[in-house]
């Protein structure tokens, strides 16, 4: 099973999210695309909280210096990004991808994050709250739909808020996976709490 983990902007809780599903599922981890913060990737994030010993990390297919959309960093190292390079690893085991910001972050003048799901790709939507959440949300699904690809489900990340997750999940239409809290904090611990809370959901996915 290959899972992408999108969100309905950025710094919305990907990482974390794609940390307590690969742990969840012993997964493998690939993050398609590393643009800024290098020195502390998110690949490097998850491997720092996840724990345990069957989980892979693969390697980035671009590693971009500059802090900005995918398709600007590239422009400032003068790099064209090429989509056929950017391509899931072989492994035999579950796989975890995490995109880049949002579903329609540019990759090139003409291709978006989501020209990266395929086919076979189950998405999960992760979903904050904070005011126009629930249209970032709503159009991120109806954008999913219109390029046909296959929506898992919502993962919410943040403190509960019923009202909210309610009228996403009635307009929606999508199934709710589950809710991260808003935490003081993350490390291995709260990571396999979370995991094997989520773990029977995760897998009933394939």
């Amino acid at each position: 099973m290959k899972l992408f983990v999108t969100g309905i902007s950025t710094n919305v809780g990907k990482t974390i999210a794609s940390a307590i599903i690969t742990e969840a599922l012993e997964a493998d981890y690939w993050k398609a695309l590393q643009s800024g913060d290098l020195h502390h990737t998110d690949s490097d994030k998850v491997r720092q909280l996840i724990s345990n010993p069957k989980s892979r990390i693969h390697p980035e297919s671009y590693r971009l210096q500059m802090p900005a959309s995918p398709h600007a960093s590239a422009a400032a190292e003068g790099i064209e990004l090429d989509l056929e390079q950017i391509k899931a690893p072989d492994t035999e085991n579950h796989l975890v991808i995490e995109g880049a910001g949002g579903l329609l972050v540019p990759l090139t003048s003409s291709a978006t994050i989501a020209d990266l799901i395929l086919p076979e790709y189950k998405v999960i939507v992760v979903s904050s709250h904070y005011l126009g959440s629930i249209n970032h949300t709503l159009l991120t699904i109806e954008a999913l739909r219109a390029r046909n690809k296959n929506i898992a489900g919502i993962l919410f990340s943040g403190d509960e808020h019923p009202s909210t997750e309610s009228v996403i999940e009635s307009m929606s239409g999508c199934r709710i996976l589950g809710r991260i809290d808003q935490e003081p904090y993350f490390d291995q611990n709260v990571v396999r709490e979370y995991a094997d809370r989520f773990r029977d959901t995760l897998l009933s996915l394939a």
